[in-house]
């Protein structure tokens, strides 16, 4: 680690952005598969479910062998951090401690939705992968907590957005153009990270998450659904 002058700093890694942008697809992705699709469309809606899992379990373990800023302990939103940044005294060019607040709740809702997801069944066209390993009315109870959290999903990405715009309009600072290039405005002198290369750490974080989510959704039903599902014996006389 060096401080050193410069106008601008590499602060979001290349596969942490890649994250990000799918993850905004695929959410867009699962909406329109899950409202205006139909049954035709149902299956999609559990493949992009798939793949956000696997995004989340990406970014689960890139918190923690991801590049400084994409690390959970960099910019987890502490109190002592949150007042700091209330009182003017915060300093970094990562998530301020509201923007990590924002970060943090996105991330849990997601989880909750695709966690929810998992169980869930419509008892036409779609049926979680996990839906036969819970009774019929867990699963019933699930799936309606799988479309209440996607309203409140939904208000929290209406707030990210009127935060970055905000930000633009007000504070003249291009949030987007951040989590594309990776860099953000800095002066003064910044401490620079260095890392080691990403690549072994990315393959890693992406072939767990891949292997992961593929179990979940390849796992076969519960033995007591498949016994419920079996005919019943007859007697032989």
């Amino acid at each position: 680690m060096s401080a050193i002058r410069i106008d601008t700093v590499r602060v979001w890694d290349l596969p942490l952005r890649i994250f990000h942008w799918l993850l905004v697809l695929a959410i867009a992705a699962a909406y329109v598969t899950g409202e205006f699709g139909g049954s035709e469309w149902a299956q999609w809606h559990g493949r992009i479910g798939w793949l956000i899992l696997g995004l989340l379990l990406f970014r689960l373990i890139w918190g923690v062998i991801g590049s400084w800023h994409a690390r959970f302990a960099n910019f987890l939103p502490t109190p002592a951090r949150v007042i700091a940044y209330v009182r003017g005294e915060w300093q970094g060019v990562g998530h301020n401690p509201l923007g990590a607040l924002s970060v943090v709740a996105l991330l849990a809702l997601v989880t909750a939705q695709v966690a929810t997801g998992l169980f869930a069944s419509d008892d036409i066209a779609f049926a979680g992968p996990l839906s036969n390993w819970i009774g019929k009315s867990a699963s019933d109870r699930l799936t309606g907590w799988h479309e209440q959290i996607f309203y409140v999903l939904a208000g929290f990405i209406v707030l990210h957005v009127v935060a970055i715009a905000f930000y633009l309009l007000v504070r003249k600072s291009n949030l987007i153009a951040a989590m594309i290039t990776g860099n953000k405005p800095g002066s003064g002198a910044l401490q620079a990270w260095t890392e080691k290369p990403l690549a072994w750490r990315f393959l890693v974080a992406a072939l767990v998450a891949a292997t992961v989510s593929w179990w979940i959704f390849s796992s076969p039903p519960s033995l007591q659904a498949e016994a419920a599902a079996a005919p019943a014996a007859t007697a032989d006389w």
